[in-house]
């Protein structure tokens, strides 16, 4: 492991006794006391590259003020915008900021662009005061706020420690429900987080191994391309392996955090999804023995689904059980608001929008510029054949999908950890483009067969894995 990796862990792990400490306390030391020590920790691994984040915060607030009904989209180019700057500073003979940095980063820009957070929020509100004041108020909104965030607040928000470098993305209105919490105590911590935690050492010795037999650095070695082509082909496998292990660990580790805390704890009643919170309206427990006898999840907070991941057969659905937090958010924000009406088209654009929140690297764009591709051959494929296979003939099929749907993923993923235009278009060709073809090969003939659109087919019902349910991670 790097030492930025050790760093990542140590952050992480520190975060969980912290989170007990917090979770009983009052509103006020829980605002004040989970801001400090963000910001500390901002401060101990970015040093003076804090003022980054700072200015992004201090810039999007002014917006807010500024012009309040169109603040999401002035907010949006703001932050983008900086974000490439950010990007540049290299570039622009500026001091390079640290990883740390660009971790702190990104969470930031989507806090800041949280549009039920800080910015659309600030809209809603808007909208729902003049509601009100015509008359036509038609009740309480579900997710909305009593007020727009001030500035202390919205810093606050920006800097609390729950997930400030690795996740999960959470709302403004997440973390204001975990202030105002009716009686912490009764919400449960330990068994919720015992439950999630527990993999975690397994994927990581996992990861400390499939790293040491197959680092990454050999692939840019020119005796790597000396080797056979199966074992061309095979690597690509135990690096995403080993991609995904470290993922695993990094996210339940800041899972934990946040159950810890109590931070995202909602009633099962409320429906809460990732990333998103409750879909529910659930009235408040008015005593500690009625919020003892609700049942709690931490789904809001959910940022990772590794069975999903490794077992979900569709490339559509790994792309839901992973980063999950951060996957709704461009759902409902980016995906929504595409300029194209297509799934392809829109999937496209959430992608490119996705590489550029990542960074400039072109591995990113190459990567998940791929994904929209995989997205329309597998669309056409499953409708014009999947419906027309026997019970037995679909299972097959599913079994063929995932497997497909892995070695997909595999090759996405060298663009991604490779990061250089060179060193990826290498790799790829030493292995002849092989996803690009057979997405290029599935996609022609599910045309030719008369596949619908992915965004408008009707298919058999297709299970989400293939693994039995029982198996399924808690």
């Amino acid at each position: 492991m790097s030492p930025e990796e050790w760093t990542y862990l140590v952050v992480l792990l520190i975060s969980i006794p912290i989170g007990f400490v917090f979770k009983k306390a009052g509103p006020g030391l829980k605002r004040w006391g989970a801001a400090a020590v963000g910001l500390g920790l901002t401060l101990f691994t970015c040093g003076p590259h804090t003022l980054h984040s700072l200015i992004t915060i201090l810039g999007t607030w002014a917006l807010i003020q500024a012009q309040p009904c169109s603040c999401h989209a002035l907010a949006l180019a703001w932050t983008f915008s900086y974000l490439l700057f950010f990007r540049a500073l290299s570039l622009l003979g500026l001091p390079t900021p640290t990883p740390f940095t660009n971790a702190v980063q990104l969470l930031l820009t989507l806090k800041a662009l949280d549009a039920d957070g800080i910015a659309t929020e600030g809209d809603l509100h808007l909208a729902q005061r003049k509601e009100m004041a015509s008359g036509f108020s038609k009740g309480p909104s579900l997710g909305l706020l009593p007020d727009v965030p001030s500035l202390m607040e919205t810093l606050s928000y920006s800097y609390c420690y729950v997930g400030i470098m690795t996740g999960p993305f959470f709302r403004y209105r997440t973390y204001l429900d975990w202030l105002e919490q009716p009686f912490p105590g009764a919400v449960p911590s330990l068994r919720p987080l015992l439950r999630r935690a527990w993999p975690a050492p397994l994927f990581g010795l996992l990861f400390l191994l499939s790293s040491h037999l197959f680092p990454l650095e050999a692939v840019r070695e020119d005796a790597f391309y000396a080797r056979p082509l199966p074992a061309r082909l095979f690597y690509m496998v135990p690096v995403f392996f080993a991609f995904r292990m470290r993922f695993y660990v990094a996210w339940i580790a800041a899972e934990c955090g946040c159950i810890a805390a109590g931070f995202g704890a909602y009633p099962v009643a409320a429906k809460a999804r990732a990333g998103g919170g409750p879909t529910l309206q659930c009235p408040p427990p008015s005593s500690p023995e009625k919020a003892a006898s609700l049942e709690y999840d931490y789904e809001t907070i959910r940022n990772i689904d590794c069975y999903g991941t490794d077992f979900c057969v569709r490339v559509r659905d790994g792309m839901r059980y992973w980063n999950m937090t951060v996957q709704w958010w461009l759902a409902q924000y980016v995906y929504k608001s595409a300029p194209a009406r297509s799934y392809v088209l829109r999937s496209a654009w959430t992608m490119l929008l996705s590489a550029y929140w990542h960074g400039l690297h072109p591995g990113y764009y190459l990567s998940f510029l791929t994904i929209p591709l995989c997205l329309a051959a597998e669309g056409r494929l499953e409708s014009a054949l999947r419906g027309r296979l026997s019970a037995g003939g679909q299972k097959a099929w599913d079994w063929a999908h995932w497997f497909l749907k892995m070695r997909a993923y595999d090759y996405m993923c060298m663009g991604f950890v490779l990061l250089s235009l060179g060193d990826t278009l290498r790799y790829w060709a030493s292995i002849y483009f092989c996803i690009h073809v057979l997405a290029v090969a599935g996609l022609g003939l599910g045309l030719a067969l008369g596949g619908g659109s992915p965004s408008r087919r009707k298919t058999a019902p297709q299970a989400a894995s293939l693994a039995p349910e029982k198996l399924r991670e808690e």
